[in-house]
């Protein structure tokens, strides 16, 4: 009980902490807005990073989203966190910057997309976070953009669609495909250090 009455009120400070600091960042203040550039910059870059693959571009991405993050705090109506806020900016961001260079999505046959079970029980491996990152980066960027979509940013199908104007069953059948690869990837390397 004490533990969860100290929860809410840390997180109560938390909010008024972040609201002021948004305050502060509307008025032009531009320690305000380091702070806010420094408080959610690394988590925003890594977001950019597996989406994109590319330092370079996750770097560009990331600098023209804390742009419009500046330039469009005004319309940032405290509906949600200010991190899901911007989060959401660079995740279209990202999503745009696929669309430019053209990266296409392709559909599975429907009869197919009937074949794929979301919720089959995965194997277990014993692996490490640098094993599934760089499996990550493996997959084409289809894949890895839903899959990040999906599995690490928790964005539903439907969502995915409309983030990315394309089916719900394209956003499965791509998050399936990407599910599958990365087990084989991942096995591969398990086999290969085995094998050593």
């Amino acid at each position: 009980m004490a533990a969860e009455r100290l929860s809410q009120k840390s997180r109560l400070m938390h909010d008024d902490t972040h609201a002021v600091l948004v305050k502060d960042c509307l008025k032009g203040d531009r320690k305000a807005q380091y702070r806010l550039y420094r408080l959610y910059s690394r988590a925003m870059f890594n977001t950019c990073l597996r989406m994109l693959k590319n330092r370079e571009d996750a770097e560009d991405v990331l600098q023209n989203s804390f742009v419009d993050v500046f330039s469009k705090l005004n319309m940032f109506r405290g509906d949600s966190t200010i991190g899901a806020w911007i989060k959401r900016i660079v995740v279209n961001n990202c999503i745009n910057y696929i669309k430019k260079k053209r990266i296409p999505l392709t559909d599975l046959e429907q009869s197919r997309i009937e074949n794929i079970k979301e919720n089959q029980v995965e194997e277990e491996l014993k692996i490490d976070v640098s094993r599934v990152q760089e499996a990550l980066y493996q997959l084409p960027h289809g894949y890895r953009v839903v899959f990040s979509l999906y599995a690490i940013e928790g964005y539903d199908h439907a969502e995915i669609a409309e983030i990315l104007e394309t089916s719900v069953s394209t956003s499965k059948s791509q998050y399936s495909r990407a599910k599958k690869r990365m087990r084989e990837i991942l096995k591969e390397k398990q086999n290969l250090i085995q094998n050593s």
